[in-house]
């Protein structure tokens, strides 16, 4: 296609073309393997971060941490007794 532009700009048309065929001939399966891996590595980069800004912290209260930046405060409190704007994100 003309003035087409790759997803990513140190990535050459070539290259893309044989990671989207890839992508095509993978199963759905497969695809949601990939998609969970994924999930799991945001994960862990979160509680390393988390880990780095709160060092004496237990796993429970990284885990309420990591929940809070995704569930909403007011069911935050609600399910886990855990305020993030007391206790902090």
């Amino acid at each position: 296609m003309p003035g087409y532009k790759t997803q990513s700009a140190d990535t050459t048309r070539e290259i893309e073309d044989l990671l989207f065929a890839a992508y095509r001939r993978m199963s759905p399966s497969e695809k949601l393997a990939r998609i969970g891996a994924l999930g799991e590595l945001v994960e862990s980069v979160a509680l390393a971060g988390l880990r780095a800004q709160y060092p004496d912290a237990d796993e429970r209260e990284l885990r309420l941490r990591l929940a809070a930046r995704q569930i909403p405060r007011e069911l935050m409190v609600a399910a886990y007794g855990w305020d993030p704007e007391v206790e902090g994100y």
